[in-house]
């Protein structure tokens, strides 16, 4: 995983900063956070890992098509890292109608939302339909932000699913987030923003909440965008004021002293969430289609069942688990000798030269 000192956002203002924690000259919550650690990239390293991730994947879906049946990978039109994005993205639009039907709130369909995201930048979708982790990314957020639903709730209102649709990609998925199940999102740094607007010269309430309302739904159109991997939460909340409001979260800046490059960055996050709304999300519905139609085709055969690479794999998976069941029973046998359940074996000298004295003492 690339470390988050290569983006260009790596040193985030102390003006932003201290948003987060309200103290300076020392680390704020955000860059001890998991999120900060391990789940920033450049724009370079980001687009490195999902073309490694991808190319790692067809290479191993085409082994296991020649070891289903020989030369059956000839003519299969792989999908490459754009076309993996481009089906991710597509569900990653779709929690939000989800959460509409349950009556989740915004962190849960944030951190959802980014749950899925960060689940393919170890995993292909030719391995794991976005639409299957799509809907365990959101029961696993609810679970992680404490609004809970049950499981049986939750798959009666979704068609065509069964609870254990639901649970056999819960594990694999946790495992993919390397278990950091918070996330710092830039809803909730928007609110700290707008107390502080108010208190700007000149500043109108009225009017700063018809611009932070504004702004929310610039936040919101983030969420299809690559920007919380490449700048940190304050910064794409300051973003999406200066899209609401470019007059205001200049005034900002200024009262704050950040430098200009400081406002360069947010000048271009903003970019990247405005490309979003001017493309309406960026989803090519029809491309999308036909990516998901060439999915068909080169899906991983170890994760068909049936198939001759599926059976094989089970069968392999089955073997190392019976190895390892006889492996920790040999070793329960192995310790059941060593116990001395009758006292049979003589007490060496050390032993009672050692009780002799705790007698003495």
């Amino acid at each position: 995983m690339a470390d988050g000192n290569t983006g260009p956002s790596s040193g985030e203002p102390k003006a932003l900063e201290g948003l987060s924690t309200g103290q300076s000259g020392r680390k704020s919550l955000w860059q001890g956070s998991s999120q900060y650690r391990h789940w920033r990239f450049s724009k370079e390293t980001l687009h490195q890992q999902r073309t490694q991730i991808n190319e790692s994947a067809v290479g191993a879906i085409k082994n296991a098509f020649e070891t289903d049946e020989p030369g059956s990978s000839m003519g299969i039109e792989f999908l490459n890292a754009e076309d993996e994005y481009a089906l991710v993205k597509l569900y990653v639009g779709k929690i939000s109608q989800l959460c509409g039907h349950f009556r989740f709130d915004e962190e849960v369909e944030a951190t959802a939302m980014t749950y899925l995201k960060r689940f393919y930048l170890k995993n292909t979708v030719m391995d794991w339909h976005p639409k299957n982790v799509m809907l365990t990314a959101l029961f696993l957020a609810a679970k992680t932000t404490n609004h809970p639903i049950s499981l049986e709730h939750y798959t009666a209102h979704i068609p065509k699913t069964s609870p254990n649709d639901v649970l056999e990609l819960e594990f694999l998925l946790a495992q993919s987030l390397s278990f950091e199940f918070a996330v710092w999102h830039a809803h909730r740094a928007m609110w700290g923003l707008w107390l502080d607007f108010q208190t700007l010269p000149d500043s109108r309430p009225e009017a700063i909440k018809d611009i932070y309302n504004a702004a929310i739904d610039h936040v919101r159109m983030s969420r299809l965008s690559d920007a919380e991997f490449i700048y940190a939460p304050s910064q794409i909340a300051l973003a999406a004021f200066y899209l609401a409001s470019e007059e205001l979260a200049e005034q900002w800046a200024k009262a704050k002293g950040l430098s200009p490059s400081d406002l360069d960055v947010i000048k271009e996050a903003a970019s990247m969430i405005s490309q979003e709304s001017e493309q309406g999300g960026g989803i090519n519905v029809e491309f999308v289609r036909e990516v998901d139609r060439r999915l068909r085709l080169c899906k991983n055969p170890e994760k068909i069942p049936g198939t001759k690479a599926y059976i094989k794999r089970q069968e392999a998976a089955e073997a190392a688990a019976a190895e390892k069941r006889a492996k920790k029973a040999l070793e329960a046998d192995s310790q059941d000798m060593d116990v001395d359940v009758f006292g049979s074996k003589p007490i060496n000298d050390a032993s009672m030269h050692g009780a002799s004295s705790a007698e003495e003492d």
